[in-house]
């Protein structure tokens, strides 16, 4: 019975090495071990780069888009008159002219100086306004619209196609220096505005 536990001791002597036995440090602290919620240093991972993208604030504002101009015969609209063609151009002569001379005709019961300045006016209008591709319009509608005023509204002393042509011719005669002098007006401006509008092409 000895002999076997004997044994059991020797062995386990043999078996522990050599020296007195280590004991772990009653104070020391435990081996740090990360949390569950939290990583170790060495496992997180590595920082992004720093972004090349300027921030917001940083960026230059953008630049509103232009405005769109309202385009009037293929032009730009930038605050002109509306150009008149050559339709519009002697229909507005023949109104303008005739109520100019309806005018006359109720307050004088007669075609005077009224009805004269008025067509100057009308004249100097019609010139400005039509446009470049019917400059002819201008000088030409001025005498129509002033022959039509006579035949519409000039006192006729008898009735009859006879009677109406001899007051035109009448009337025509005694208004000439008003007749020329719109006439004329509206020439000299439609001649000044192509001679402009040439060289302004040449100069391009």
């Amino acid at each position: 019975m000895i002999g076997p536990y004997v044994g059991r001791v020797e062995q386990s002597i043999r078996t522990q090495p050599p020296g007195p036995r280590r004991r772990p440090p009653t104070g020391a602290a435990p081996a740090a071990v990360p949390g569950p919620g939290r990583a170790p240093e060495s496992a997180r991972a590595p920082a992004a780069p720093p972004s090349r993208l300027r921030p917001v604030a940083d960026r230059p504002a953008a630049r509103p888009a232009p405005k769109r101009r309202l385009r009037v015969y293929g032009r730009r609209r930038t605050g002109r008159p509306t150009r008149l063609t050559a339709i519009g151009t002697g229909v507005l002569a023949v109104l303008a002219t005739l109520a100019v001379a309806g005018l006359d005709r109720l307050l004088f019961e007669d075609l005077g100086w009224l009805f004269g300045l008025g067509y100057l006016v009308v004249c100097f209008q019609l010139a400005v306004r039509v446009r470049y591709a019917d400059l002819l319009a201008a000088p030409i509608s001025g005498p129509i619209a002033f022959a039509v005023a006579l035949l519409a509204l000039a006192p006729v002393s008898s009735s009859g196609v006879t009677a109406q042509v001899v007051a035109l011719a009448t009337g025509l005669a005694l208004r000439a220096g008003w007749l020329f002098s719109g006439t004329g007006l509206a020439a000299l401006i439609v001649l000044a505005r192509f001679v402009a509008q040439r060289r302004f092409h040449r100069s391009r």
